[in-house]
Formats: structure tokens, sequence, C-alpha cells
């Protein structure tokens, strides 16, 4: 199918050869087709209208820095029939839509929110991208909550986020009004890296919110779950440090509760999470900027999987039906797997 896709960017084959041998590809998995809201009488009818939007976006420079050997694929399985869903949902909700999407470091948040952007503004909607680490804490209260609790050494567990701020932009975009709503950012290199509150963003009424996070709709669990916890959790005083991020979950749910529903970006294993970091630390020092070594990212890891570990918290996503509305398996190439 790699190939079909590949012919068809280059301009060798029409859409509609295109199309014609793509066709069974796409009822080989009616999972696929019932998380992305495709009616199978309707099937020639949105693989036309996909059709003409992978043509308008797989020629933008922006999109062709992506490593083109799993982008077509992504691009036509994935990135654009979701998008062609969210768009409909948005339609049929008559106000902003707020899709969740959460994911472990490595496993292309990101990247899936770039894309997303691109093809719904190409259907003719305002997209705001928003990452739960634009409602960090302020240094200065991060210093202090971390005097508080000495084990809160890195931005990024349940407590150093500001949710009330949180709430209130979410309220904002999803009644806007003539007001242009402030939008939080977070610098990542202020403070020597440690990170503070940059100027916020001002925005008009937007018609999808992208909200990404690494613990973004994590709820918390039962509490014995901790008593044989998996690796690296392993000492009393790790526990301790789980069960109290765990407990600092509650204070989130409010937040989660203002999403629409939740994209779980799922890895066939959580331990690939610290190779991808690992592999995208080494490409951004590769092009000359400063980054950890593999020592620091894996220690930098497992600090977050002892705070919520993938093995505990996932699980109940999968299962949550009422909350979650698509788990995109990914494959050891970052390749998507399945979608369901």
């Amino acid at each position: 199918m790699a190939a079909i896709l590949q012919q068809w960017a280059r301009g060798e084959i029409s859409s509609a050869e295109a199309i014609a041998q793509l066709e069974p590809y796409e009822l080989e998995d009616p999972r696929r087709l019932n998380a992305f809201g495709i009616d199978r009488d309707r099937l020639r009818t949105d693989l036309a209208q996909r059709s003409r939007l992978f043509e308008s976006v797989v020629g933008r420079p922006s999109l062709k820095r992506i490593d083109s050997k799993t982008f077509l694929p992504s691009l036509w399985f994935v990135w654009l029939p979701l998008a062609q869903h969210l768009a409909r949902r948005r339609t049929d909700l008559g106000r902003p839509w707020i899709q969740g999407i959460l994911g472990l470091q490595g496993t292309g948040k990101t990247t899936l929110t770039h894309i997303l952007s691109a093809i719904l503004t190409e259907l003719d909607l305002k997209v705001l991208c928003l990452s739960v680490d634009d409602l960090y804490k302020t240094y200065r209260d991060r210093q202090q909550l971390q005097r508080q609790d000495p084990r809160l050494i890195w931005r990024g567990p349940p407590g150093t986020h500001d949710i009330d701020l949180g709430i209130a932009v979410l309220d904002r975009l999803r009644s806007p009004d003539d007001r242009p709503i402030a939008v939080p950012r977070f610098d990542k290199s202020a403070y020597g890296g440690a990170g503070d509150r940059g100027e916020p963003e001002r925005v008009g009424a937007v018609d999808l919110v992208l909200f990404e996070g690494w613990l973004v709709g994590v709820r918390p669990i039962a509490s014995h779950h901790f008593d044989r916890a998996p690796w690296p959790i392993e000492t009393d005083a790790d526990r301790q440090f789980a069960r109290d991020c765990n407990d600092r979950l509650h204070a989130y749910l409010p937040l989660w509760d203002r999403l629409d529903r939740l994209t779980v970006l799922d890895p066939v294993d959580w331990q690939l999470s610290c190779q991808w970091r690992m592999q995208a630390e080494r490409e951004m020092k590769a092009r000359g900027r400063d980054g950890m070594s593999d020592d620091q990212i894996r220690a930098f890891v497992e600090y977050f999987w002892k705070a919520l570990h993938p093995e505990l918290f996932l699980p109940p996503l999968r299962a949550d039906r009422d909350r979650v509305d698509l788990i995109l398996q990914i494959d050891r190439d970052r390749s998507y797997r399945a979608a369901y």
C-alpha cells in the first residue's frame, strides 16, 4: 500500500486509480472504519473526499520533513480520516470541540497535533494546539512546591500544573465571546531550562482544540495496585511517591471533564518511550542544540514511570469507552499498527 501512495504522491497514477487499489485495504479492518466513523455504505464518497485532502496537503513543505517511509500510510489511513471525523463531530456539536490526546514521551503527540492542525485548517477550521506543559505552574510556584515536596525534582508529575488556569482557559474556548482569549504558553528555556510561564497567546474563537500531554485524561486508580507495582517502582519510597502522584490526579478530574473525547497513543511496549526519547535527543544534538545524555534521559523517563506507571494507568483507559474514543497502537518503527 505504501508503494501505491508513493506513486500517487509523485503523480504517477491518478486519484481514481489509487482509490481503486486502496479500497480493499480499507475494508480489511472494520475496527478502524468504526473508530473513524466511516460508513461502509458511504466508503467511496468518504475516499473521494479524503483523496482531495490527500492531494492538497501531501506536498506541503512543512509536512515533507517527516520520514516518508511511515508518513504516507499514516497520512492516508490515520491522520486524514481522523481529521475528517473530528470535523464532522465539531459540526454536529455546534460549539468548539476539545479533543484530548494522551501519549507517553516519544509516541508522537506533537507530530499528531501538527499534522491534524494542518489538515483541519485545510477544511477551513480554526484550530488551537494546547499542551498540558503550557499549564505548568510558574517557576516561583514550582520552587516553593519543591521545598514542600523535594521529590518533585522535575516539572511534569501531577501537582506541578495550574489546574484552575487550565479549566478557565478551556471554559473560555468552549464558550467564546467577542473578547480575545489568553492562552498560556510555557517557555522551557527560561531559568536555564527549568522553564517558566511566558507571554500568553491571544486568540479569537476557535473550532477545535487539540489538547495533548503525557497525562491528559489519566484518572486515579485503586491504591492496592501499588502494593506490587512494576519496575522501576521498587522501594517503599517509590511506592509512596506513586501513591501520592495517584492521589493528586483527583484534582485533575474537573479539567479532564472539559474534554469531549480522548485519543490514546499506545505503544506496543511502553519501554520504547525511553528509546524514542533518546533518539529524539540525539537528533537534536546533531543539529547543534544542547541535549541530555542517554543516562540523563533514562533517569528522567524512569522518574515519570515512577510517578504514573504506563502498566498501571494505560489499561483502564483502553477499557474506558465512555471517555476514550480512539486508541492508536504505535509499533516499534513508530508506524501505526492498529486504530480502534
